[in-house]
């Protein structure tokens, strides 16, 4: 295990984004847009996804599997950023500027897992 504040700091966050799938679906639902299938399956796999790429960042030879997984659904996830982007019902009752700062911090939260890489 990795003694590195920001590493486990990613990890933790991660793993507890995961957990939120699973303790508050609905928010997760809400979001989710119309043209994919499964919505359900769709939250559920995401995040036994991050729960499983945050447990792997603290483990040196499964962190670049993590990081590019991470980099990977953090891609897929700005479907979901510019979807709601689209109108009020897609917004979910999210001020437009949150939205509109969600879409850079992906890509921070991208930086953030490729300094990781080993």
């Amino acid at each position: 295990m990795t003694e590195d504040w920001g590493l486990n700091s990613m990890a933790i966050m991660y793993m507890f984004s995961g957990l939120m799938h699973f303790i508050k679906p609905k928010a997760y639902l809400r979001i989710m847009p119309r043209f994919l299938p499964a919505h359900k399956t769709l939250v559920y796999l995401s995040g036994i996804a991050e729960i499983i790429l945050g447990i792997a960042l603290f483990f040196e030879s499964l962190r670049n599997f993590a990081i590019i997984g991470i980099v990977l659904m953090l891609l897929v996830f700005l479907l979901v950023h510019f979807n709601m982007l689209r109108g009020e019902k897609e917004a979910a009752g999210i001020p437009k500027w949150i939205l509109v700062l969600r879409i850079p911090i992906q890509f921070v939260l991208i930086w953030w897992a490729f300094y990781y890489w080993v």
